[in-house]
């Protein structure tokens, strides 16, 4: 019997028999593509491939598809695939005939624009809670925040890039008394912390993230004229050296998914389809509030018509709560040499549903390369019965793209030169920087006209210019028809010349103090 994927689904590979023969195709449902579903196994049993196979199984059906490629492996997928005699006997042995070789529409992305297209946001699209739990600030912190924003919107400033989230931060720590009364209490310590947590991300490039011109998310649902969906992938190889990026990006796109798509309850086919890689990354010392936000998006988006796969090597980095909503399973194999990886083993086989032909526990430990446990939702959303699955070959490349075919790609995509270069508009920072030089000059000039002239004594009309000599040695001044008079006592009252000075002083004082403000905000502006 041959085996192909119908309209409704997509072929994941063949079960075997308990005598070692393939029984049945296991094949994924579309209409429950959006009930999420994890992907998990040791390094080098087959994830990235099966990940493969199910991008290019959505796309066929006309479903866009988000997938991060941590290795470069998975851009293959953009280039036809070759005959090779491995492919063609597992292609064989799962009855897949006939066996095409296909390359599949991709756009590639980059949050740092170095192998794809720049993906930004903008930092009032994140918003103060998000921000803020990203950040892991205290509760006060995160109130400063909130403050901040709202100060933002009620002034009008724009907030696009970090440069102007810092700079309305350092204004608020010069006016806190001024904010305290109507806002409430700011303190310039919990400022100070907020800024640091800000440079930590800066660090790992959230100024490459925060910026215009910002991602639209309908760039991410394509589709093309012969109805296949687009395979968006993020080349995350330098990101996932960023870990606080990284949940940075992901967070923001499921909640500007859940925000801004409108409900569409059960559907026949996901509207968009996410496969997050190293799935850790998102969870690693992530405090609770966090794990309940993600929670709370990957519960409520299926109503949007978009489905979350979780690719990352051991269940146990998964919480439970988030492991919950996973309704489709593919478990390659596990190591279990320590009791940590034996547990992850039990944990794993614990949530399949049993299978009497063959203990769970154990087959995970013995799984070949390309082989895994698969489950699925059936008729009514009920898990299948765990079956032990030869993934079937994929269609497009193993392996990653070159370069050159990289940027050709690049430049052929159907977004190529919207996002490209980044826009840097009058925002926040810009009008707080205007209005410190409009204040400075307005300081500047109060103090000229109080303090008179900075540089010149006034002139007291003397008769000759010519200064006489006193008998002391000393130079003195003759006045018109003015009597020699002896030196005044000391006096604690200022001279002329005394205020003078004093006035030049401050006004020098001040001046270099607006410089270096200037220079630092000029210098952040030029970093980012």
């Amino acid at each position: 019997m041959v085996w192909a994927a119908a309209a409704e689904t997509i072929f994941l590979g063949a079960s075997r028999n308990p005598d070692d023969s393939y029984a049945k195709a296991e094949e994924l449902l579309l209409r429950y593509g959006n009930r999420h579903g994890l992907v998990t196994g040791a390094t080098g049993t087959g994830k990235t491939v099966t990940l493969q196979v199910l991008a290019e199984g959505f796309s066929r059906a006309g479903v866009p598809v988000f997938c991060s490629d941590i290795k470069g492996d998975l851009s293959g997928i953009a280039v036809k695939g070759t005959p090779q005699d491995f492919l063609l006997k597992r292609a064989a042995e799962v009855r897949l005939d006939p066996y095409d070789h296909a390359a599949f529409p991709v756009i590639f992305w980059d949050l740092f624009g170095e192998q794809g297209h720049p993906i930004r946001a903008t930092v009032s699209e994140m918003g103060p809670l998000l921000l803020s739990r990203l950040m892991n600030l205290s509760e006060a912190q995160e109130g400063i925040m909130n403050i901040a924003f709202k100060i933002a919107d009620d002034e009008g400033l724009l907030l696009l890039d970090m440069k102007d989230l810092q700079a309305l931060l350092a204004n608020i720590a010069e006016r806190a008394k001024e904010i305290g009364a109507r806002y409430g209490n700011v303190s310039k310590a919990s400022v100070g912390a907020i800024q640091r947590a800000l440079l930590v991300l800066e660090q790992q490039g959230g100024n490459h993230f925060f910026g215009e011109p910002a991602l639209r998310i309908q760039d991410l649902m394509r589709t093309t004229q012969d109805g296949r969906g687009a395979v968006n992938v993020l080349a995350a190889d330098r990101l996932m050296m960023n870990p606080r990026l990284y949940a940075t990006f992901l967070l923001w796109l499921l909640s500007e998914l859940f925000e801004e798509l409108p409900e569409v309850g059960d559907v026949d086919k996901p509207k968009l389809v996410f496969f997050f890689d190293e799935a850790h990354l998102l969870f690693d010392e992530a405090p609770k509030v966090l794990v309940d936000r993600v929670e709370q998006v990957v519960r409520l988006i299926r109503s949007k018509g978009v489905g979350v796969f979780f690719v990352t090597q051991n269940p146990l980095d998964i919480p439970e709560t988030v492991l919950a909503q996973l309704g489709n399973r593919v478990q390659h194999a596990l190591r279990a040499y320590t009791p940590r990886e034996q547990k992850a083993v039990r944990i794993a086989a614990e949530t399949f549903r049993p299978n009497p032909d063959f203990d769970c526990a154990t087959a995970i430990t013995q799984l070949g390369v390309g082989e895994a446990l698969v489950s699925v939702l059936e008729a009514k959303a009920v898990p299948s019965i765990v079956q032990r699955t030869l993934i079937r070959p994929p269609a497009g490349r193993i392996g990653p793209v070159s370069p050159e075919e990289r940027r050709d790609l690049i430049a052929q995509s159907p977004v190529a030169g919207q996002y490209d270069e980044a826009i840097d508009r009058e925002s926040a920072f810009e009008v707080l920087q205007k209005r410190a030089n409009e204040a400075a000059e307005r300081e500047e000039q109060a103090q000229a006209e109080e303090g008179g002239t900075k540089w010149t004594l006034p002139d007291f009309n003397r008769k000759d210019d010519a200064p006489s000599q006193a008998p002391t040695g000393r130079t003195r001044t003759r006045y018109d028809d003015a009597p020699r008079k002896r030196a005044p006592r000391a006096s604690n009252r200022q001279t002329v010349t005394e205020a003078a000075i004093k006035s030049v002083v401050r006004s020098a004082g001040a001046s270099i103090g607006r410089a270096l403000v200037r220079g630092i905000l000029g210098g952040l502006k030029r970093g980012l």
